[in-house]
């Protein structure tokens, strides 16, 4: 697998882990089959190790965006350590400093973007598209 690994492409390999990642998941047959829905009032969801997961898109995007935050701020938070980490131990060397000044912008940027992307979303979509069915 190593000497597969090695030779396959960037996309190839994304491609094989969604492929591997997919191949866990519990398809709707399995799920029909096995009884893996649990039903929580009117939207049906699927019982995965996430938890009750939503099947429709509406209500998944929901469940999902909490998540899609999360790991956000907790990688801008991790690239604004490693900025800092690399502005202390820069020694002074002009070229450091400003690599470091240049990730703790970048995180401090992608962090502002991840808040206001939901605003943004329903500013777009709702406020100047006027998108039916997002509220």
């Amino acid at each position: 697998m190593l000497y597969l690994g090695m030779h396959l492409g960037k996309l190839a390999k994304v491609l094989l882990f969604v492929m591997v990642l997919m191949a866990n998941c519990v398809s709707p047959v399995q799920a029909a089959a096995s009884k893996a829905f649990c039903q929580t009032g009117n939207d049906p969801k699927v019982d995965t190790a996430f938890g009750c997961v939503p099947v429709k898109i509406d209500a998944f995007v929901a469940w999902l965006l909490p998540f899609m935050f999360g790991i956000s701020g907790g990688i801008a938070f991790l690239l604004m350590v490693y900025g800092f980490i690399l502005l202390t131990t820069s020694s002074g060397d002009p070229k450091k400093v400003a690599g470091a000044q240049e990730t703790i912008t970048s995180a401090i940027t992608g962090l502002l973007l991840s808040i206001f992307a939901l605003f943004l979303l329903r500013l777009i979509a709702v406020g100047i598209l006027k998108i039916p069915g997002i509220n």
